[in-house]
């Protein structure tokens, strides 16, 4: 989520973010994309990968949700951790509330960043 709506809101001449996770499923949760489709962002294509160093050390900024230990260290690499639940398995409701916080937590890296 945090993702496609920093794609969705950045200029994209300034900067663009990528989806990774420390176990990546298979697909998109079917909530989420179900709740991201309620506001017009189709995740259906997104295609989870997995977090690495290499692909952190291309990053200048790394926010994580709660990896701890199991995100990569990359020396130099600026990053935020933001503890949101997982959405995997909840009611839409909440799924909903987790999706309104990430969309503000961007809006508001996107402002402090001026992106």
């Amino acid at each position: 989520m945090a993702a496609a709506f920093f794609n969705h809101l950045a200029d994209p001449h300034r900067a663009r973010a990528i989806s990774a996770g420390t176990e990546p499923g298979e697909r998109v949760h079917p909530e989420v994309q179900a709740v991201m489709q309620e506001i017009g962002i189709d995740l259906s294509g997104a295609k989870p990968q997995k977090l690495t160093e290499e692909l952190a050390r291309e990053a200048q900024l790394l926010i994580t949700m709660g990896c701890g230990d199991k995100c990569p260290y990359v020396p130099g690499l600026r990053r935020d951790d933001w503890p949101l639940r997982d959405p995997k398995g909840l009611p839409s409701e909440e799924v909903r509330g987790i999706r309104d916080e990430v969309r503000e937590r961007v809006r508001a890296l996107i402002s402090t960043e001026r992106l």
